[in-house]
């Protein structure tokens, strides 16, 4: 029996039912209909630029997809029929009756429908140069076929006519696509020859059972890949890797005849098994179909319950755009839905994504025009500063600079390109003046020096305090002497670390003599050191505002661990051996940590406090 080399096997061991399944049409219809590209409709386009791109898409050699063309068009009709109900509207509005309203021609639609019309002959162009090329495809293989079958005919050279047969063979690998329709008989034609070929020529048998050596060893190599197939779990993969193995079954030449039915039929088994876990996967994809419909139906509503009203920054429209295609990526990991509601419902999720990233759109643009408008604000505060910069009535300047630095501050940012470059142009104009200012004030150092006085001073009414005061009395008055401490300007830098370790040597004697605890004693500390210290500095506010985040992230870390140690007291069991001393050392540890989170609690407070007094 000899080998039935039939180009579509795979569907040969498919039922008839199983051939003309509705899912396969199903199948074709949603990857027809559910292209990536139909989420996006150009919703920014004028008619005129729409015009423009379909007349690039004429020029272009290439031909233009189906679903780009078909987006500008329905984009195009889409201007046009807003067009038509404005125009009506207005009819209706002069007293017209709406019976008689007839739209005004639109010029560019006859435009459009040209360049559609190119388009239409550009593909139908292509399509016939494809099917011309087929048909001269089939006409060589023809030739080809009858060449096969004069050399089986001749009895020349052996040597000679061995190397003919494989040249044309070679020609026959090389010639890929031919019609459809054509491919069987053609297939079967060449096969009879071909066989002829090794059977009926008295051929040297060294090269023909090398040939069949040869041809066995790649058949059987097919046929342990298809094998493995048998056994993945992805039906739909196996399939069409069986497709490509008999492709390259077809082009192998054949075997010794006594192991031709063995090896065809070692390959068939195995196709049939592919085949049928194909058969079984679709029908299986029907019973989820009610699930899947479910699914898409959550996308939906996940998709209609957006509150576009909360969406005001560039960080949450982003936020929300990562969520929205996260769930566009999970629509396309679900199957199919029932065939009746497959066009409605993606209708809808295209509709509500389209309305997602128009919105978007829309807050970009005009987000835009804002940062433009910020950037106009802040070049016309930079000419300012520069014609200020080499001004000397320094304390009316000063003051008008810093006033303009705190305007430059409540307005908003500037497109990112121009934001480094305006702001160094408007720094350096201020940062000059200052400069200047600063090299001009000779009584600086005098005032630090006072300042230096008026510490000392201080220091010593702190040591020299009535130690018979009561503790609260006493505590008031070293707070009191340690606010007028922090309200006294800088002291000469090299002055700055000795006058600071003196004054707090004497906070801490009388700390220590009414035994204030530690926790009260780094609060103090802490409020000392802001006060000295960010208060002071060029920006204090966003000094505050990362020293406030760094507390916080302190806050939440021991709030976690206090957290675990109170989940651990759970498991300790006191009846345990040794339990005892670590039930006390864990609650030793919850302790610290409550104490360490009502510090971190006083000073996010104290930070909150001074950043109420900045905002006034």
């Amino acid at each position: 029996m000899s080998e039935n080399l039939n180009p579509e096997l795979p569907e040969i061991n498919l039922s008839e039912d199983i051939v003309n399944e509705p899912i396969v049409e199903e199948i074709k219809e949603q990857s027809e209909t559910t292209p990536e590209t139909s989420l996006v409709k150009n919703p920014s386009l004028t008619k005129d630029e729409i015009i423009e791109k379909l007349k690039n898409l004429v020029i272009q050699p290439e031909v233009p997809t189906r679903a780009e063309v078909e987006s500008l068009k329905q984009s195009f009709y889409k201007l046009r029929s807003v067009a038509i109900e404005a125009q009506k509207t207005e009819f209706i509005e002069a007293g017209n009756d709406v019976e008689t309203f007839v739209p005004a021609p639109d010029p560019s639609e006859e435009v459009l429908k040209t360049f559609l019309n190119d388009i239409k002959e550009k593909r139908a162009s292509q399509l016939a140069t494809e099917e011309k090329i087929k048909e001269e495809n089939y006409n060589k293989k023809l030739k080809i076929i009858e060449s096969i079958k004069v050399i089986t005919e001749s009895s020349g050279d052996f040597n000679k006519l061995y190397k003919e047969f494989k040249d044309l063979q070679q020609q026959w690998n090389g010639i890929t696509s031919i019609p459809q329709s054509k491919e069987k008989d053609l297939w079967k034609s060449y096969q009879i020859y071909t066989e002829k070929f090794y059977d009926l020529i008295k051929i040297n048998n060294e090269f023909r059972d090398y040939d069949f050596k040869k041809n066995l060893e790649l058949k059987t190599a097919i046929c342990e890949s298809v094998e493995k197939l048998v056994a993945d779990t992805d039906a739909v993969s196996s399939f069409h890797q069986l497709q490509n193995f008999h492709q390259q079954w077809r082009e192998i030449g054949p075997v010794s005849r006594e192991l031709r039915d063995e090896i065809w039929t070692r390959f068939k088994n195995a196709s049939t098994a592919i085949n049928k876990s194909y058969q079984i996967h679709f029908e299986s994809l029907k019973g989820r179909e009610e699930e899947n419909l479910a699914e898409k139906n959550a996308i939906c509503e996940t998709l209609k319950n957006i509150d576009y009203s909360t969406l005001t920054s560039f960080k949450e429209w982003d936020e929300k755009s990562k969520v929205v295609i996260d769930l566009q990526a999970k629509w396309k990991t679900i199957g199919f839905v029932p065939k009746k509601v497959n066009n409605q419902i993606f209708e809808e999720y295209r509709s509500l994504c389209d309305a997602f990233f128009e919105k978007k759109s829309e807050f970009f643009k005009g987000v835009r025009n804002e940062m433009d408008e910020n950037l106009e604000k802040k070049r016309a505060l930079t000419e300012q500063v520069k014609a200020l910069k080499n001004s000397t009535d320094w304390k009316s300047t000063a003051d008008r600079l810093i006033t303009i630095q705190k305007e430059w501050k409540t307005i908003g940012p500037v497109p990112r390109k121009f934001s480094d470059a305006i702001w160094k142009e408007f720094v350096t104009a201020c940062d000059y003046f200052f400069e200047q200012k600063k090299k001009n004030e000779h009584t600086h150092k005098n005032e630090e020096l006072e300042n230096l006085a008026a510490k000392k001073e201080i220091i010593g009414k702190i040591k020299a305090l009535d130690e018979s005061l009561g503790s609260s009395e006493a505590l008031e008055h070293v707070r009191a002497l340690a606010d007028e401490w922090h309200k006294i300007g800088f002291v000469p830098f090299k002055e700055k670390d000795k006058i600071y370790k003196e004054f707090h040597q004497a906070v801490d004697a009388h700390y220590d003599r009414l035994k204030i605890d530690k926790t009260e004693r780094r609060f103090e500390s802490f409020k000392s050191n802001m006060k000295d210290n960010l208060s002071k500095l060029d920006n204090p506010k966003k000094a505050f505002y990362k020293e406030r985040d760094h507390l916080m992230h302190q806050y939440n870390k021991v709030k976690s661990d206090l957290q675990t140690y109170e989940n651990n007291m759970n498991f300790l069991s006191i009846s345990s051996k040794g339990a005892g001393g670590l039930l006390k050392d864990v609650n030793n540890k919850i302790e610290n940590l409550k104490s360490e989170l009502d510090l971190l609690i006083k000073k996010i407070e104290a930070i909150d406090e001074n950043l109420n007094e900045l905002e006034k």
